[in-house]
Protein backbone atom coordinates (compact mmCIF):
# COMPACT_ATOMS: atom_id res chain seq x y z
CA UNK A 1 0.00 0.00 0.00
CA UNK A 2 1.57 3.45 -1.33
CA UNK A 3 0.10 5.45 1.23
CA UNK A 4 2.12 3.16 3.84
CA UNK A 5 4.83 3.15 2.39
CA UNK A 6 8.35 4.72 4.10
CA UNK A 7 8.68 8.37 3.28
CA UNK A 8 11.20 9.20 0.86
CA UNK A 9 12.65 11.91 3.24
CA UNK A 10 14.51 10.47 6.59
CA UNK A 11 15.63 12.59 9.67
CA UNK A 12 12.84 14.99 9.71
CA UNK A 13 13.54 16.56 13.38
CA UNK A 14 16.74 17.22 11.97
CA UNK A 15 15.67 19.08 9.30
CA UNK A 16 15.31 22.98 9.15
CA UNK A 17 11.98 24.48 8.85
CA UNK A 18 12.87 25.89 5.38
CA UNK A 19 13.78 22.36 4.56
CA UNK A 20 10.92 20.86 6.00
CA UNK A 21 8.57 23.01 3.90
CA UNK A 22 10.25 23.23 0.80
CA UNK A 23 9.97 19.17 0.75
CA UNK A 24 6.25 19.09 1.76
CA UNK A 25 5.90 21.33 -1.07
CA UNK A 26 7.51 19.69 -3.22
CA UNK A 27 5.53 16.36 -2.71
CA UNK A 28 2.63 18.36 -2.88
CA UNK A 29 3.52 19.25 -6.34
CA UNK A 30 2.73 15.64 -7.57
CA UNK A 31 -0.28 15.40 -6.47
CA UNK A 32 -2.25 17.17 -9.57
CA UNK A 33 -0.53 15.17 -11.92
CA UNK A 34 -1.64 11.82 -9.73
CA UNK A 35 -5.41 13.06 -10.33
CA UNK A 36 -4.56 14.09 -14.26
CA UNK A 37 -4.54 10.17 -14.45
CA UNK A 38 -7.78 9.30 -12.91
CA UNK A 39 -9.90 11.82 -15.11
CA UNK A 40 -11.18 9.23 -17.09
CA UNK A 41 -12.58 7.57 -14.18
CA UNK A 42 -13.70 10.78 -13.15
CA UNK A 43 -15.81 11.29 -15.50
CA UNK A 44 -17.25 8.17 -15.96
CA UNK A 45 -18.70 8.61 -12.37
CA UNK A 46 -19.48 12.14 -12.88
CA UNK A 47 -21.32 10.92 -15.85
CA UNK A 48 -23.33 8.25 -14.26
CA UNK A 49 -24.40 10.66 -11.30
CA UNK A 50 -25.97 13.35 -13.60
CA UNK A 51 -28.70 11.82 -14.90
CA UNK A 52 -30.07 9.84 -11.71
CA UNK A 53 -29.97 14.02 -9.85
CA UNK A 54 -31.97 15.08 -12.88
CA UNK A 55 -34.26 12.38 -11.60
CA UNK A 56 -34.09 13.61 -8.45
CA UNK A 57 -31.52 11.27 -7.07
CA UNK A 58 -28.87 12.93 -3.91
CA UNK A 59 -25.18 12.73 -3.94
CA UNK A 60 -23.96 11.05 -0.90
CA UNK A 61 -20.05 11.05 0.65
CA UNK A 62 -19.09 8.21 3.47
CA UNK A 63 -15.76 8.43 4.84
CA UNK A 64 -13.87 8.21 8.58
CA UNK A 65 -11.20 10.65 9.92
CA UNK A 66 -9.71 13.38 7.26
CA UNK A 67 -11.81 11.41 4.59
CA UNK A 68 -15.37 11.73 5.76
CA UNK A 69 -14.31 15.59 7.14
CA UNK A 70 -13.58 16.14 3.08
CA UNK A 71 -16.70 14.55 2.61
CA UNK A 72 -18.34 16.74 4.85
CA UNK A 73 -16.87 19.94 3.79
CA UNK A 74 -17.33 19.53 0.17
CA UNK A 75 -21.47 18.23 0.48
CA UNK A 76 -21.71 21.65 3.22
CA UNK A 77 -20.13 23.90 0.46
CA UNK A 78 -22.89 23.33 -2.31
CA UNK A 79 -25.85 24.93 -1.11
CA UNK A 80 -23.82 28.20 -0.49
CA UNK A 81 -22.77 28.08 -3.57
CA UNK A 82 -25.31 26.39 -5.89
CA UNK A 83 -28.68 27.86 -4.25
CA UNK A 84 -29.28 23.79 -3.78
CA UNK A 85 -31.55 22.20 -1.10
CA UNK A 86 -29.13 21.35 2.00
CA UNK A 87 -29.98 17.54 1.76
CA UNK A 88 -28.98 17.38 -2.11
CA UNK A 89 -25.52 16.82 -1.26
CA UNK A 90 -24.71 15.07 2.30
CA UNK A 91 -21.33 14.08 4.10
CA UNK A 92 -21.74 11.60 6.35
CA UNK A 93 -18.60 10.62 8.84
CA UNK A 94 -17.89 7.87 10.90
CA UNK A 95 -18.83 8.37 14.37
CA UNK A 96 -21.16 11.12 13.82
CA UNK A 97 -21.04 14.73 13.89
CA UNK A 98 -18.56 14.99 16.66
CA UNK A 99 -15.85 13.39 14.82
CA UNK A 100 -15.73 16.10 12.55
CA UNK A 101 -13.89 18.21 15.50
CA UNK A 102 -12.56 14.82 17.80
CA UNK A 103 -11.84 11.03 16.53
CA UNK A 104 -14.32 8.92 17.80
CA UNK A 105 -12.76 5.51 18.67
CA UNK A 106 -13.19 2.34 16.41
CA UNK A 107 -15.88 4.35 14.40
CA UNK A 108 -14.32 3.28 10.95
CA UNK A 109 -13.86 -0.49 12.20
CA UNK A 110 -17.95 -0.71 12.06
CA UNK A 111 -18.65 -2.42 8.54
CA UNK A 112 -22.77 -1.95 9.06
CA UNK A 113 -22.85 1.43 10.68
CA UNK A 114 -22.45 3.37 7.43
CA UNK A 115 -25.58 2.13 5.91
CA UNK A 116 -27.32 2.58 9.15
CA UNK A 117 -26.30 6.40 9.15
CA UNK A 118 -27.37 6.41 5.66
CA UNK A 119 -30.97 4.37 6.63
CA UNK A 120 -32.21 7.92 8.04
CA UNK A 121 -32.27 9.44 4.46
CA UNK A 122 -34.55 6.81 3.23
CA UNK A 123 -31.99 6.27 -0.10
CA UNK A 124 -33.22 4.75 -3.48
CA UNK A 125 -32.10 3.87 -6.30
CA UNK A 126 -31.66 6.90 -7.84
CA UNK A 127 -28.99 8.33 -5.12
CA UNK A 128 -25.15 7.74 -5.73
CA UNK A 129 -22.87 6.87 -2.82
CA UNK A 130 -19.29 7.86 -3.17
CA UNK A 131 -16.79 6.13 -0.19
CA UNK A 132 -13.88 7.86 0.54
CA UNK A 133 -11.07 6.71 1.85
CA UNK A 134 -7.49 7.23 1.46
CA UNK A 135 -6.40 3.53 2.07
CA UNK A 136 -8.88 1.96 0.65
CA UNK A 137 -9.70 -0.52 3.21
CA UNK A 138 -11.85 1.18 5.49
CA UNK A 139 -14.42 -0.95 7.05
CA UNK A 140 -17.28 1.36 7.78
CA UNK A 141 -16.93 2.69 3.87
CA UNK A 142 -16.64 -1.00 2.56
CA UNK A 143 -19.93 -2.34 4.70
CA UNK A 144 -21.69 0.99 3.36
CA UNK A 145 -21.04 0.58 -0.41
CA UNK A 146 -21.70 -2.93 -0.33
CA UNK A 147 -25.10 -3.08 1.10
CA UNK A 148 -25.68 0.64 -1.08
CA UNK A 149 -25.42 -2.15 -4.29
CA UNK A 150 -27.52 -4.39 -2.89
CA UNK A 151 -30.08 -1.36 -2.87
CA UNK A 152 -29.51 -0.23 -5.99
CA UNK A 153 -27.57 2.55 -5.70
CA UNK A 154 -25.09 4.10 -7.84
CA UNK A 155 -22.02 3.39 -6.34
CA UNK A 156 -18.23 5.31 -6.71
CA UNK A 157 -15.38 5.77 -4.39
CA UNK A 158 -12.05 7.96 -4.20
CA UNK A 159 -9.09 5.89 -3.11
CA UNK A 160 -5.07 6.98 -3.16
CA UNK A 161 -4.24 3.18 -3.51
CA UNK A 162 -4.46 0.84 -6.16
CA UNK A 163 -6.78 -2.40 -6.46
CA UNK A 164 -7.77 -1.61 -2.67
CA UNK A 165 -11.08 -3.26 -1.19
CA UNK A 166 -13.12 0.11 -1.43
CA UNK A 167 -12.31 0.61 -5.36
CA UNK A 168 -13.55 -3.62 -5.70
CA UNK A 169 -16.63 -2.76 -3.86
CA UNK A 170 -17.95 0.07 -5.85
CA UNK A 171 -19.25 0.17 -9.67
CA UNK A 172 -16.93 3.77 -10.34
CA UNK A 173 -14.07 3.53 -8.15
CA UNK A 174 -11.47 6.81 -8.66
CA UNK A 175 -7.97 5.82 -7.63
CA UNK A 176 -5.33 8.61 -7.05
CA UNK A 177 -1.96 7.04 -6.12
CA UNK A 178 -0.23 9.78 -4.84
CA UNK A 179 2.86 7.85 -3.48
CA UNK A 180 4.61 7.85 0.22
CA UNK A 181 3.53 10.64 2.25
CA UNK A 182 6.13 13.17 3.48
CA UNK A 183 5.23 11.97 6.75
CA UNK A 184 5.01 7.79 6.70
CA UNK A 185 1.27 7.17 6.73
CA UNK A 186 -0.32 10.71 7.08
CA UNK A 187 -2.99 10.56 4.30
CA UNK A 188 -3.94 13.95 5.79
CA UNK A 189 -1.05 15.42 3.17
CA UNK A 190 -1.06 14.30 -0.26
CA UNK A 191 -3.98 11.63 -0.25
CA UNK A 192 -6.08 14.31 1.68
CA UNK A 193 -5.14 16.86 -1.07
CA UNK A 194 -5.97 14.60 -4.04
CA UNK A 195 -9.28 13.82 -2.72
CA UNK A 196 -10.27 17.75 -1.92
CA UNK A 197 -9.14 17.82 -5.84
CA UNK A 198 -11.30 14.80 -6.74
CA UNK A 199 -14.52 16.29 -4.43
CA UNK A 200 -14.25 19.77 -6.05
CA UNK A 201 -14.34 18.13 -9.50
CA UNK A 202 -17.20 15.59 -8.82
CA UNK A 203 -19.18 18.20 -7.39
CA UNK A 204 -18.24 21.30 -9.54
CA UNK A 205 -18.92 19.25 -12.46
CA UNK A 206 -22.09 17.58 -11.88
CA UNK A 207 -23.44 20.65 -10.60
CA UNK A 208 -22.70 22.65 -13.74
CA UNK A 209 -24.41 19.85 -15.44
CA UNK A 210 -27.17 20.22 -13.80
CA UNK A 211 -27.50 23.79 -14.90
CA UNK A 212 -26.80 25.10 -11.34
CA UNK A 213 -24.02 28.06 -13.34
CA UNK A 214 -24.66 30.37 -16.26
CA UNK A 215 -21.58 31.36 -18.04
CA UNK A 216 -18.38 30.61 -15.52
CA UNK A 217 -20.73 32.18 -12.40
CA UNK A 218 -22.44 31.34 -9.79
CA UNK A 219 -25.88 32.29 -10.19
CA UNK A 220 -28.01 30.46 -8.04
CA UNK A 221 -25.43 31.21 -5.08
CA UNK A 222 -27.03 32.17 -1.77
CA UNK A 223 -26.43 35.56 -0.74
CA UNK A 224 -25.45 35.13 3.06
CA UNK A 225 -22.88 38.04 3.73
CA UNK A 226 -21.81 41.33 1.74
CA UNK A 227 -19.24 39.94 0.19
CA UNK A 228 -21.61 37.24 -1.62
CA UNK A 229 -24.14 39.97 -2.19
CA UNK A 230 -21.53 42.65 -3.61
CA UNK A 231 -20.50 39.81 -6.00
CA UNK A 232 -24.41 39.40 -6.85
CA UNK A 233 -24.66 42.72 -7.78
CA UNK A 234 -21.01 42.51 -10.04
CA UNK A 235 -22.55 39.42 -12.02
CA UNK A 236 -25.80 41.35 -12.29
CA UNK A 237 -23.79 44.51 -13.61
CA UNK A 238 -21.65 42.20 -16.06
CA UNK A 239 -24.33 39.84 -17.38
CA UNK A 240 -27.02 42.24 -18.60
CA UNK A 241 -25.75 46.01 -18.01
CA UNK A 242 -27.19 48.05 -15.93
CA UNK A 243 -26.19 50.57 -12.84
CA UNK A 244 -25.52 49.52 -9.96
CA UNK A 245 -28.43 51.44 -8.42
CA UNK A 246 -30.45 48.94 -10.61
CA UNK A 247 -28.68 45.90 -10.11
CA UNK A 248 -29.64 46.42 -6.50
CA UNK A 249 -33.06 46.96 -6.80
CA UNK A 250 -33.35 43.80 -9.31
CA UNK A 251 -31.68 41.98 -6.94
CA UNK A 252 -33.87 43.21 -3.40
CA UNK A 253 -36.80 42.47 -5.44
CA UNK A 254 -35.99 38.95 -7.07
CA UNK A 255 -33.63 37.18 -4.76
CA UNK A 256 -30.91 35.72 -6.63
CA UNK A 257 -28.84 36.44 -9.60
CA UNK A 258 -30.70 34.25 -11.91
CA UNK A 259 -33.92 35.26 -11.09
CA UNK A 260 -32.59 39.01 -11.59
CA UNK A 261 -31.28 38.21 -14.73
CA UNK A 262 -34.26 36.32 -16.28
CA UNK A 263 -36.52 38.92 -14.66
CA UNK A 264 -34.80 42.11 -16.54
CA UNK A 265 -34.78 39.90 -20.23
CA UNK A 266 -38.54 39.32 -19.78
CA UNK A 267 -38.86 42.91 -19.41
CA UNK A 268 -36.33 44.08 -21.95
Amino acid sequence: MTTESPSSYNDLEKMSVKDILTSINTEDQTVPNAVQKSIPQIEALVSQIVPRMKKGGRLFYIGAGTSGRLGVVDASECPPTFGVPFDLVVGIIAGGDTAIRKAVENAEDDWNQAWIDLAVYKPNANDTLIGIAASGRTPYVIGGLNEARKAGLLTGCVVCNDGSAVAKAAEFPVEVVVGPEFLTGSTRMKAGTAQKLVLNMISTAVMIRLGKVKGNKMVDMQLTNEKLVNRALKMITDEINVSPEEAESLLNEYGSVRASIEAYGKQA
